[in-house]
């Protein structure tokens, strides 16, 4: 199977291209390449006894070597005396049947459909800059004018968006046949200015104008063609390729520990994702082996969403372990199938090897790495459409620890799993070990059916969720004076439901009021995470921010614990949850209204900005003085553990060492409060507050 790049969106802008073009300067005539790299092409274009008007020709040496293997029937013109005299002198005694003549190519003296063939090496790229491209298609309509049926305009070309787009539209208008080859790249010097691929437009002019454009694109001289369907398809191909052998460009003449440089590889026919590479180099004094220059890392799948490898630090962590020059981390994607670890070598192969680093011996081999030697699993069981949150699938996965996980995805972001929950079969939840899911086991598929299994309400997968339960803490669950003393609880964001059905099951007297805006995502939860609402566990669908504003509007009801689980739909703010709108001061002021004298906000912040992240926490502070937090390790996420009252740092400092006999009575309330005989909850309280700290 065949690839084709996608990269990264810095190159995907008018504005960067536009920019690459102005800087070729006037060394670009070399980029087309001579005889010898564009033969292929030409031979499978051009017969040998055609008629060829070469237009442009320039004095470029390919007429003369066309004409030395066989081409005689060759007509050179261009606008310039000067060339056109040099070029007769240079050839009057060698090439006596090759002649050059001054004619300007928009107006030229020949009969229409005298030529087989019109032969152009760079003249389009520069005539298509003059008067607003009224020059080149002056040009284009006189080449269609001189060509017979069948005939073809073939065109050396460097591509730039403009040109290709006034070329290809002007022949699509006039039916005919459009086919476009990037040439593979030579070998090139590094001192090379830049780096591009160059093309061969191929126009065939037809006795009747096709009805549908034919549009296709072709790599290589020799690549099947790919069809495409508009002429907007075909300048995205183009751009993909140029983007392609600049990052190579970039990749082959430096390396740079800081940049996360990434492709997508996208199956030929389908044109679908199936492998993301993302480039790690060392950084700059390391000491890494002679031999260690290149590898490549294939995640396994179901793990891509780990923080090791879709975290920039993360991913400099593995290669550090790895310790090699250059690390390509490789992911696969959803809806692809992959056979075993030997085909996904085979078919990465042939284009690795255009990211490994400078300077790289020939003969160097290049060893694949992964985690546990084989290529993971992954099934996919759901997959539906939300209004508010875009496509959805819900797939189960095996992890690195052996154990199977069920997760809630919402493709806008791909790389973030929304919820997850540990599965287990039936009437055997919650027996398993203690999770350690950093722990390398071979991952091949199970042989338990999906309808086999059950989601493990005692296993609590993200480790926020472990913090938020383990803050009630600090309101005394489960110590001996807080026997039989209710619990009541308002969790903003429900997900797969995991968080509030942990809070029913295991902690005493708990009532739970869970609001959440999207009603799929309450389907998802009762029909793939087990979902199971009842009178101590309710559902409010609707706004979390309409409903405090109701709820403190009406009165009369107080909450232990109200907590914000709420992903932020946002991704160009720096903060992924919450949303900005729930730590704003007045709806922090209505949260602190609808507390008891003891209870605690819980928040779940996920904030890359270190400005918006001070911002929030003075915020949270002018209302909730008394604020612990706990970093969540490997992940961007802290838990903010909040409570009202005057002394706040003092009274922070007074409640840490309350904590530990606190966090006691709260594991064995958990424990002792199982509602069922197949579960218990593995949460570890203690280990879980040590790491408190006073903001």
């Amino acid at each position: 199977m065949s690839l084709l790049p996608r990269t990264a969106e810095e190159f995907s802008s008018a504005e960067y291209w536009e920019r690459f073009f102005k800087k070729r300067g006037e060394k670009a005539f070399e980029w087309y390449g001579d005889y010898n790299k564009l033969c292929g092409v030409l031979h499978k274009y051009i017969k040998v006894q055609d008629k060829v008007l070469v237009v442009g020709c320039g004095n470029s040496e390919l007429s003369e070597q066309m004409y030395d293997v066989g081409y005689k029937h060759l007509t050179n013109i261009d606008i310039s005396e000067t060339v056109v005299n040099h070029m007769n002198q240079r050839n009057a005694e060698r090439r006596p049947g090759l002649t050059f003549q001054q004619v300007d190519a928009t107006q030229t003296p020949y009969e229409e459909a005298s030529y087989q063939a019109a032969l152009d090496k760079g003249t389009l790229d520069a005539m298509a800059s003059e008067e607003e491209g009224a020059l080149a298609r002056n040009m284009l309509a006189e080449v269609a004018r001189v060509l017979s049926v069948g005939g073809r305009y073939v065109c050396v070309t460097l591509a730039q968006e403009s040109v290709i787009k006034l070329a290809v539209e002007h022949f699509v208008q006039l039916g005919w046949a459009v086919r476009l080859h990037c040439l593979q790249e030579e070998n090139r010097s590094v001192e090379d200015s830049f780096a591009l691929p160059v093309f061969v437009l191929v126009c065939t002019k037809f006795r009747q104008p096709m009805p549908l454009p034919i549009l296709e694109m072709c790599l290589g001289e020799d690549g099947a063609p790919t069809r495409l369907t508009k002429v907007s398809d075909l300048l995205s191909a183009v751009r993909e390729h140029q983007a392609y052998s600049v990052l190579k460009k970039r990749l082959r003449t430096s390396t740079d520990a800081s940049s996360n440089l990434s492709l997508t590889l996208c199956h030929t026919k389908t044109g679908l994702p199936r492998y993301t590479l993302t480039v790690q180099d060392c950084p700059p004094g390391a000491k890494v082996p002679r031999s260690n220059q290149f590898a490549i890392f294939i995640v396994p799948q179901g793990s891509e969403t780990a923080w090791l490898y879709s975290s920039s630090e993360g991913r400099r962590q593995l290669a550090a372990s790895a310790n090699f020059r250059r690390l390509v981390i490789v992911a696969m994607h959803r809806n692809q199938e992959y056979t075993d670890m030997q085909d996904v070598q085979s078919e990465l192969s042939p284009m690795v090897m255009d990211l490994a680093p400078p300077g790289m011996p020939a003969n160097q081999q290049v060893p694949f790495l992964s985690v546990g030697g084989d290529l993971g699993w992954r099934e996919e069981v759901s997959r539906g459409v939300s209004e508010l949150s875009g496509e959805y699938c819900v797939e189960n996965v095996k992890g690195e620890d052996g154990e199977l996980y069920r997760r809630l995805v919402f493709l806008s972001n791909a790389a973030l799993v929304q919820s997850e929950s540990r599965l287990a079969p039936l009437n055997t939840a919650s027996v398993h070990k203690k999770k350690n899911k950093k722990k390398a086991k071979p991952t091949t598929a199970p042989t338990t059916s999906s309808s086999s299994l059950s989601v493990d309400s005692g296993f609590l997968c993200c480790a926020h969720h472990e913090v938020m339960v383990a803050g009630l803490t600090m309101l005394g669950v489960g110590t001996p004076q807080n026997k039989d003393v209710p619990v009541s609880v308002l969790l903003v964001g429900l997900g797969g439901g995991g968080l509030p059905q942990f809070l029913r099951d295991f902690v005493p007297n708990v009532t739970v009021e869970v609001v959440e805006l999207d009603p799929v995502v309450m389907q998802v939860a009762n029909e793939w995470f087990g979902f199971r609402p009842d009178d101590r566990l309710t559902v409010t669908l609707g706004d979390g921010l309409e409903r405090i504003c109701a709820l403190e509007k009406q009165g009369g009801r107080l909450f232990d614990a109200i907590m914000f689980d709420v992903d932020n739909k946002d991704s160009t703010v720096g903060m992924s949850c919450p949303p900005a709108a729930f730590v704003e001061t007045s709806i922090l002021q209505k949260v602190n209204s609808l507390l008891t004298p003891i209870g605690i906000f819980t928040l779940n912040l996920v904030c890359r900005d270190s400005v918006l992240r001070k911002s929030v926490l003075e915020r949270v502070s002018a209302v909730f003085p008394t604020i612990l937090s706990r970093k969540i390790e490997g992940e961007v996420n802290e838990v903010l553990l909040c409570s009202h009252g005057e002394d706040g740092t003092s009274k922070a400092a007074s409640i840490l060492p309350s904590l530990n006999q606190a966090g006691k009575s709260l594991q064995s309330a958990l424990c002792s409060n199982r509602t069922g005989p197949n579960s218990s909850p593995h949460i570890d309280i203690a280990e879980l507050i040590k790491d408190l700290k006073i903001e």
